[in-house]
C-alpha cells in the first residue's frame, strides 16, 4: 500500500522543519545546509521553510547567506523581515537591521510590522543612538495602534533612555497604565547615564511601591545609583536584601556590589564582598581591582591581578586596562611594559580601553615616546584617546605636538570637550601664545557650548605668567568671576619667583597663607624669595612663623624602578645600602659637570650653615641620589626615569641638564609640577616650572 504523494510531501516538509529547528537551536550549520541543498534540488521551498533557513543562518552568524536567501525568496512575510533584522542586530549590524525595516515599512515589501518587528527596529535605533529614526519609528507605532503593547512600550523606553532623551522616555513611561520591572530598570539606568541622580531616585521610590520582586538587572541598577550618589548606607541595605534573596550568586550583581563599595571609597568592604563570593570570575576580579585602583590602592590592585592569574582566570581587556592604570598611578614603567606585552599576546591590546590605558600609563611613567606609539597604533581612537595624548604632550612641555594633535583631532571631526581645552591652553601657555589662548577661551569654547571652568582660567594665569605679564595675570584673577583655588595663586607665586617680582610675590604668598595657613610650599617659596633678595630678616621671620605654627617642610623623596624593583631615596638620608657607591658617583658627576660650567646654587640650600656645607647638602637632594643610582645600575646610554614628590629646586634642574650631557642619556624627572625631559643639556620645560 502506497502513501499518497501529497501526504509524503507533507511528512517530508514537517521532517525538514523539525530538522531545521533542531539545527538552529544547536547551531548545527552542516545539518541545516543538508536540508537546504535537498530543498534546492526538489524545488519544494515555501515561505515557512525559507524563514527557518534564514533563522538558522542568522543564528550561526552567516548573515551574508541569510541575506542572499532573503533576497531570493519568491515570497516573504513579516516573519522573514524580523528574522533577518534580529540577525543583523544580534550580529552587531544595527544599521543593516534598520535598512530592512525601512524596506519593509516604506519600500517594496510593504508589510505591516508587528510588535516584534517594532521592538527589533527600536533596539537597533538604541544600539546606534539613532534618535531621529527612533522617533520616526515611534510615530509609526502610534499609527499602528501598538503603543500600549508592553513589548513595544518597553522597546520605546529602552530606545529613548539609550539616546538620553529622558523627556520623551518619561512621556512613554507615564503614558502606560501599568508598570513592569523592565520599564523601571530602563528609566533608572537612563537617568543614571544622563547624570540625573535625583530623578533616578524618584523612579526608584515608585519601583519600591509597585514591584515587590526585583531581578538581577534591578539590583545592578540600584547599586549603580548608590555608587553614583556615594551612598554606602543605602548600598549596604541593598546588599543585605540581595543576600536574603540569594541573588549574590549572579556575576553581574556580585560585581555591582564590589563596584558600589569601591565608588563609595569603602575599599575594605569591596575586598571583603569579593572574598565572600562563592565563585570568582574575570568580571568580579576586575571589579575588585577597579575598586582598589579608583581609591589609590595601586599595589593592592596589581597583587590581585597576579592572584587572578595564579587562580587560572584569564584577564580580559578591561582587566588589563585597570592593571595598566594602576601602573600609571605608581609610575611603574617596567611593570606597565610587561603588561603591554601580555595584552598583546592574549589579543587584548586591540581593545580601545587598553589603548587608552597604555597612553595613560606611559605618559605618567615618563615615556612620552611610548605614549605616542600607543596612540598611533590604536585601530581607532575616541575622545579619551585624543584628550590623553594632548594633555600628555602639554604636561611634558611638547606644546607644538599638543597643538598639532588638536588640529588633527578637529580634522577627524572629533568634537573637543572640557578636558581637551585644558591641554590646549596649557600648550599655548608653554609657547607663550597669549592671543591664541584667549581666542580658544573666549571664542572657540563658547562656540562649542563649553563653559570655561577654573582649570581653564588657571591655564590662562599660567599663560600670562609665562609671558612675563604678571600684573595682567593678577588683574585677570581679580576681574574674572570664578572660584579661584590655591593652584592658580601658586602659579602666580611661582612666576613671581622665576621673574624676580618679589613685591607681588610677597603679597600673593600672604594671600595664600590667609586662605591656607598650613600650605608648606608657600612658606618655602616665601623663604626662597627673601633669600634671593638677601632679606635675611624675612627668612628668619618665615622660619619663626613655621615653628610657631608647627609647619614642617616635607622631605624630598625620589624613586626609581630598576628591574621591577622600586628604590626610594630621601634627601640627606644616608641609610641606603648602596650609599657609599652613590655618594662616590654623585661626587664624580658633580666634578664632571663643574668642568662644563656648573656652579652650585647655594641659595637652594635652606640650612643656616657655611657655604661649603650648603654645597655639600645640595649633593644629597633626592633626585641627585636617584640619578646616580640609575647611572650605576642602568646600561650606558639607557634613559633614566625618576619620580619626585616635590618641585625640583633650581640647583638640581641646572645640574641634571648638565648630567644629561656628561652621561649621554635622556633623564626624565617627574616632579610635583610637571615632567622634565632632560636631553643634551636642555629641558622640555624651557627652564620654567
Amino acid at each position: 500500500m502506497h502513501t499518497a504523494p501529497s501526504s509524503q510531501a507533507s511528512a517530508s516538509r514537517e521532517s525538514d522543519l523539525h530538522i531545521l529547528k533542531v539545527s538552529t537551536e544547536s547551531k548545527n550549520l552542516a545539518l541545516g545546509n543538508a536540508v537546504h541543498a535537498r530543498l534546492i534540488k526538489t524545488s519544494q521551498f515555501d515561505v515557512v521553510q525559507s524563514n527557518h533557513l534564514v533563522g538558522l543562518y542568522c543564528k550561526c552568524d552567516r548573515l551574508s547567506a541569510a541575506r542572499q536567501l532573503f533576497d531570493e525568496m519568491p515570497e516573504r512575510n513579516g516573519v522573514s523581515c524580523n528574522l533577518l533584522m534580529a540577525g543583523y542586530l544580534h550580529g552587531g549590524f544595527p544599521t543593516q537591521a534598520l535598512s530592512v525595516f525601512k524596506l519593509m515599512s516604506f519600500g517594496e515589501l510593504l508589510f505591516h510590522p508587528n510588535e516584534y518587528v517594532f521592538a527589533t527596529a527600536l533596539a537597533s535605533c538604541a544600539d546606534i543612538s539613532a534618535l531621529d529614526e527612533g522617533r520616526q519609528c515611534h510615530a509609526y507605532v502610534l499609527k499602528s495602534g501598538l503603543v500600549s503593547h508592553s513589548y513595544v512600550r518597553n522597546a520605546l523606553l529602552h530606545m529613548y533612555t539609550k539616546c538620553l532623551d529622558m523627556e520623551y522616555a518619561l512621556g512613554v513611561f507615564w503614558g502606560g497604565s501599568d508598570f513592569d520591572l523592565f520599564a523601571f530598570n530602563s528609566m533608572i539606568n537612563g537617568f543614571l547615564d544622563n547624570g540625573q541622580q535625583s530623578e533616578a531616585k524618584n523612579i526608584l521610590s515608585r519601583m519600591v511601591k509597585e514591584i515587590a520582586q526585583w531581578d538581577h538587572v534591578s539590583y545592578v541598577s540600584v547599586l549603580g545609583l548608590c555608587a553614583d550618589s556615594k551612598d554606602p548606607k543605602f548600598g549596604g541595605q541593598i546588599h543585605g536584601q540581595i543576600l536574603r534573596r540569594g541573588m549574590e550568586y549572579n556575576d553581574f550583581v556580585c560585581s555591582a556590589i564590589v563596584d558600589m563599595y569601591g565608588k563609595c571609597s569603602d575599599v575594605q568592604n569591596a575586598v571583603l564582598a569579593f572574598h565572600e563570593l562563592p565563585g570568582k570570575n574575570v568580571v568580579s576580579w576586575t571589579a575588585v581591582m577597579a575598586s582598589c585602583t579608583q581609591n589609590g590602592h595601586f599595589e593592592e590592585s596589581l597583587k590581585l591581578f597576579i592572584q587572578m592569574a595564579d587562580d587560572g582566570v584569564r584577564a580580559n581587556g578591561l582587566t588589563y586596562a585597570v592593571a595598566l592604570n594602576s601602573c600609571a598611578g605608581l609610575s611603574a614603567l617596567r611593570s606597565g611594559d610587561a603588561l603591554n606585552g601580555h595584552a598583546e599576546k592574549t589579543g587584548c591590546k586591540s581593545y580601545l580601553s587598553v589603548g587608552n590605558a597604555l597612553i595613560n600609563m606611559y605618559s605618567k611613567s615618563g615615556s612620552i615616546d611610548d605614549a605616542t606609539k600607543a596612540f598611533t597604533s590604536m585601530l581607532n581612537q575616541d575622545i579619551i584617546s585624543w584628550n590623553s595624548i594632548i594633555n600628555a604632550y602639554s604636561h611634558f612641555g611638547f606644546a607644538k605636538g599638543a597643538l598639532e594633535t588638536f588640529h588633527n583631532m578637529l580634522a577627524e571631526e572629533e568634537t573637543p570637550t572640557y578636558v581637551t581645552f585644558i591641554g590646549v591652553l596649557s600648550a599655548c601657555a608653554h609657547l607663550g601664545l597669549v592671543d591664541e589662548g584667549f581666542y580658544y577661551l573666549n571664542h572657540l569654547m563658547r562656540e562649542l557650548g563649553i563653559e570655561p571652568g577654573k582649570e581653564h582660567y588657571t591655564c590662562m594665569v599660567g599663560l600670562l605668567c609665562r609671558a612675563g605679564r604678571l600684573d595682567e595675570a593678577d588683574r585677570f584673577m581679580r576681574d574674572t568671576r570664578t572660584e579661584w583655588d590655591i593652584v592658580a595663586r601658586r602659579t602666580l607665586l611661582s612666576a613671581c619667583q622665576v621673574h624676580g617680582n618679589h613685591g607681588l610675590g610677597y603679597k600673593v604668598a600672604e594671600h595664600i597663607l590667609q586662605l591656607d595657613p598650613d600650605d608648606v610650599g608657600t612658606y618655602i617659596s616665601l623663604s626662597n624669595m627673601y633669600s634671593k633678595a638677601r632679606r635675611w630678616d624675612g627668612v628668619v621671620k618665615v622660619r619663626k612663623l613655621m615653628r610657631q605654627r608647627d609647619i614642617k617642610k616635607e622631605p624630598g623623596v625620589s624613586w626609581i624602578q630598576i628591574r621591577n624593583e622600586t628604590h626610594v631615596f630621601v634627601s640627606e638620608d644616608k641609610k641606603h645600602p648602596w650609599m657609599d657607591q652613590i655618594t662616590e658617583k654623585v661626587a664624580e658627576l658633580i666634578t664632571e659637570i663643574k668642568l662644563i660650567g656648573y656652579v652650585p646654587n647655594i641659595a637652594c640650600a635652606s640650612h643656616d650653615v657655611e657655604d661649603e656645607q650648603k654645597e655639600e647638602y645640595l649633593r644629597y637632594h633626592s633626585e641627585k641620589l636617584a640619578i646616580a643610582f640609575g647611572v650605576i645600575h642602568m646600561p650606558p646610554g639607557a634613559a633614566i626615569y625618576i619620580m619626585k614628590n616635590l618641585r625640583m629646586c633650581d640647583d638640581c634642574h641646572v645640574a641634571v641638564k648638565l648630567i644629561s650631557i656628561v652621561t649621554n642619556r635622556k633623564l626624565v624627572v617627574r616632579d610635583a609640577n610637571r615632567f622634565h625631559c632632560f636631553e643634551s643639556g636642555c629641558c622640555s620645560c624651557d627652564d620654567y616650572w
